[in-house]
């Protein structure tokens, strides 16, 4: 089957996929837009159609019109090259175009991408079809995650459905394991998919460490709640402080009190925090100040990858201490396509691993994901580290 055929089939299944997604929804959930951070299912369904259409149908079908020239506009996302978009915190407001329009724009551009692949692709073509599927397949990630912060933040607490593995538990003894010093190869190096983010291979020297081999786990956060962990400025960096009080931190997202025990929030509905389960929802500031508490630290992004290499561990987001940085000899994209990884490279955290709702091939010890350090809507935990 040609390199064509094989993407014709992933586009298509990747499209039905993100509408697989939203299946549970309401009408009126398509809509809400908590916070910044969380943009509309109704939002995600049209950027993800408005990129093939931005990007490959509009410039290289012949006589392609437009589902609506306005779209552009409204489903633009960050691309300052393309044209002027609705402002970020301004999408919750769009009550047009309706739920329908946007799965009728859909059905439209789809329809046209398989035209556009069985009779006008050039081979030049291909690596944009690429990303923009991968592009679609990372949307779908923050979409399950919009829709949980969407349903979470609602006072009914409504179910969406089962979601397997969504508390990750560890079943293994825990332990550390030992990492020599030495030179480690890093960056993505066979002719699978990658982001320009994950490239080029390089080398970085690490000197002797130990990662522990499982994540931390709920019932030693609440240890870290109960030693009055939220309370003391000593283990905070003076932002992350600053951002507890501010807000009245003094749990991960999606925690509350019901009496006692612990409550939490997931898909499935609210159910007692499993003391088993890996902790998550919790933001760069509290990962950092509770392996201080611990005495220990958080990995380096470098340190992660050359243990998860042996040890295949990666099953939730993991913040890591790394600045998001360009690697040794990075080259970003020509065009607005170089807007996708490389503007992003300043003032965030990276993160390692994967989630219950990242997609299966994009998980890989590789795979570099980043966020500003109090966002805590992502599935993020943290693994400790120290120095040998």
């Amino acid at each position: 089957m040609s390199y064509s055929r094989n993407l014709l089939d992933l586009f298509l299944a990747t499209r039905k996929a993100s509408e697989a997604i939203c299946a549970p929804l309401q009408t009126e959930d398509y809509v809400v837009q908590p916070c910044a951070d969380v943009s509309p299912p109704k939002w995600h369904l049209g950027h993800t159609t408005w990129f093939f259409e931005e990007f490959l149908l509009s410039p290289h079908l012949p006589n392609y019109q437009r589902f609506n020239p306005q779209y552009g506009y409204v489903f633009n996302s960050y691309y300052e090259s393309v044209g002027a978009r609705v402002v970020r915190t301004d999408r919750g407001n769009l009550s047009r175009p309706s739920v329908d329009d946007v799965y009728a724009y859909r059905a439209y551009v789809t329809k046209h991408m398989e035209l556009l692949v069985k009779s006008f692709l050039k081979d030049a073509l291909l690596p944009v079809l690429e990303i923009g599927i991968h592009h679609e397949k990372q949307h779908q990630e923050l979409l399950l995650t919009d829709i949980k912060y969407i349903l979470g933040n609602n006072p009914l607490q409504p179910i969406y459905g089962a979601v397997k593995n969504e508390v990750f538990i560890e079943e293994h003894q825990a332990a550390f394991c030992d990492m020599p010093a030495g030179i480690y190869e890093m960056g993505h190096g066979d002719e699978s998919f990658c982001y320009d983010n994950e490239l080029p291979k390089h080398r970085v020297f690490l000197e002797s460490y130990a990662l522990a081999n499982k994540l931390v786990t709920n019932s030693e956060w609440q240890e870290f709640i109960t030693a009055g962990g939220y309370n003391n400025a000593l283990l905070w960096h003076t932002e992350g402080w600053d951002w507890v009080q501010k807000n009245n931190i003094n749990a991960p997202l999606y925690w509350y009190k019901q009496d006692s025990p612990w409550q939490q929030y997931t898909l499935n509905g609210s159910c007692s925090v499993n003391p088993a389960g890996a902790v998550t929802h919790i933001s760069y500031y509290e990962a950092f100040a509770y392996a201080q508490w611990r005495g220990m630290r958080l990995p380096t992004e470098f340190e992660w990858e050359a243990a998860n290499k042996h040890f295949n561990w990666g099953k939730r987001w993991e913040w890591t201490e790394s600045a998001y940085l360009p690697y040794p000899n990075y080259q970003k994209p020509d065009g607005a396509l170089g807007e996708y990884n490389g503007k992003f490279m300043v003032n965030q955290k990276v993160l390692r691993g994967s989630s219950v709702a990242t997609a299966a091939n994009h998980i890989r010890a590789t795979y570099r994901n980043f966020f500003h350090a109090p966002l805590r809507w992502q599935y993020t935990g943290l693994r400790l580290a120290k120095s040998l």
